[in-house]
């Protein structure tokens, strides 16, 4: 049981509350914007509409887990039936995390033996970042979270050096400035999947304090927020640009 002051516990629910509507917001936004696009490039918006649906929806468990795991501001994280549930965020970032980066693969309409290639490694290795991250997460004990930490940042870097090294051969043969915009979208992701690791860092150590917990959901949020939604306007703006690029008229 954690004691978070009125402070600590406004901060958290209302964080919570800002996470959902802001993947709802965008959900409805890349939606509406299918037309804005051509067809082939449409695939990706349907999935990013995807990604921010699916993190909605699991926003509004966290959020119904988080009111109903607490009394008095004081909230249940044992692990027992009734405690704030964690795992939403990981069921979440299993399915999320490798539609992201198809999504990128496919707002660049590459060549299908290309297109195949990529994801056959990117969302293998996703889905083993995720899944390897989670005991840790649970984990009370120290060692044992170091231990899936280092674990999970292996398919991580290997992603890392995918997109860097594998997709960065296909750049060239992009319109201008769609370029420039996917090396922003690579290092946006970057910077936002570092602060997964930064908050995952700050659980560790044993029993979570109300401080920690605090600074854990904040972080996640916040990270969420910038993976998916921002993540997600700006495979929108590629695929209008490359749209443009290719004819389509600017009469929106």
């Amino acid at each position: 049981m954690l004691k978070l002051d009125s402070n600590q516990w406004n901060l958290v629910y209302n964080v919570f509350s800002f996470g959902l509507i802001s993947m709802l917001a965008c959900t409805i936004y890349t939606l509406v914007s299918q037309q804005r696009v051509l067809a082939k490039y449409r695939n990706a918006l349907v999935m990013s509409s995807m990604v921010t649906f699916i993190a909605g929806y699991h926003y509004l468990r966290i959020f119904n887990s988080f009111s109903e795991s607490s009394m008095d501001m004081t909230v249940n994280v044992s692990g027992a039936q009734g405690s704030f549930n964690e795992a939403y965020r990981y069921v979440d970032w299993l399915l999320t995390v490798p539609l992201l980066l198809v999504e990128v693969i496919a707002v660049l309409a590459l060549a299908k033996e290309v297109s195949r290639s990529l994801i056959m490694r990117l969302v293998p290795a996703s889905a083993a970042m995720i899944a390897l991250g989670y005991p840790g997460e649970i984990s009370n004990d120290q060692n044992t979270q170091v231990l899936y930490g280092v674990l999970s940042t292996l398919p991580f870097l290997y992603i890392l050096y995918v997109l860097f090294v594998e997709l960065g051969k296909s750049l060239d043969r992009q319109p201008e400035g769609v370029a420039a915009t996917i090396g922003r979208l690579r290092l946006l992701l970057i910077a936002t999947w570092g602060v997964y690791p930064i908050s995952y860092i700050l659980g560790m150590g044993g029993d979570a304090t109300a401080q920690q917990f605090v600074g854990v959901q904040l972080g996640y949020t916040i990270a969420d927020i910038l993976a998916k939604c921002v993540f997600g306007l700006t495979i929108l703006k590629i695929a209008r640009m490359k749209s443009l690029a290719e004819g389509m008229k600017d009469d929106h």
